[in-house]
């Protein structure tokens, strides 16, 4: 589904992103984690050409993402608040994405449904504009307007910062449910181990801007993980 080729990306001539090769084939959750600067926002916003890379491609269903714009078709992400336009309401925010998507307004009720639990009691009815909700708040509408669409592939960047513990679990429910159903591919980066390992097939770990573990979820892979990131892994691999 996506295929990375010598991907590279460079500010100020500090090397910020360096993947050799990586596939995601289609239907696969994706986990992607580091610590911050490792590369992860960098990858995504290559992978939906944002920023121009450096050098090597970016390929979505044998698309090269920066030459044709037809990948944009079946892809649904949210990276940060910027995705959002912020001087609408949720429901007027909602409309326009299913109407350019051609979701009907009773399959937009539909998904209204499924997310009630996730929304609670804070996002639909309100009265106002999204730029005046909580970062949480605005993080919960920006995912809902990236599954609007009913995507193919789904890019969510930190979707867990900023969301209480009930939201947490209710999202992660949510995209598991996703993903069964829809045989959705998900890319999904995350500070916390215990949620990416929850809901990713596969995870890879980034390390200023380098793959340096990609592992098939398992019951080990927690501990896997958190043996990585503790001081001493890190020392050792940096040594």
């Amino acid at each position: 589904m996506i295929y990375i080729d010598n991907l590279g990306k460079a500010y100020n001539a500090v090397t910020v992103l360096d993947v050799e090769q990586l596939e995601i084939p289609q239907g696969q959750s994706f986990g992607l984690v580091g610590n911050n600067g490792a590369g992860k926002t960098t990858l995504f916003r290559l992978i939906l050409d944002l920023i121009k890379a450096d050098r090597g491609q970016v390929l979505s269903n044998n698309i090269a993402v920066n030459e044709n714009s037809q990948w944009k078709n079946y892809t649904g992400s949210f990276l940060d608040e910027g995705f959002l336009i912020d001087f609408l309401k949720p429901e007027e925010y909602f409309k326009f994405i299913a109407d350019i998507n051609g979701v009907t307004k009773e399959e937009l009720q539909e998904f209204y449904n499924d997310f009630a639990d996730f929304f609670g009691n804070e996002i639909l009815n309100q009265n106002k504009y999204i730029r005046d909700f909580s970062k949480g708040n605005q993080k919960k509408i920006g995912i809902f307007g990236a599954i609007i669409s009913q995507p193919e592939v789904l890019i969510l960047d930190e979707p867990f910062a900023n969301l209480d513990p009930s939201s947490q679990i209710r999202l992660k429910s949510l995209l598991k449910d996703l993903h069964q159903k829809k045989n959705l591919s998900m890319l999904i980066s995350s500070h916390d181990l215990n949620h990416i390992a929850e809901v990713s097939q596969r995870i890879v770990v980034l390390d200023k801007g380098r793959v340096v573990k990609d592992l098939l979820t398992s019951e080990n892979t927690l501990k896997e993980l958190e043996g990585y990131f503790t001081p001493e892994s890190v020392v050792e691999a940096e040594s």
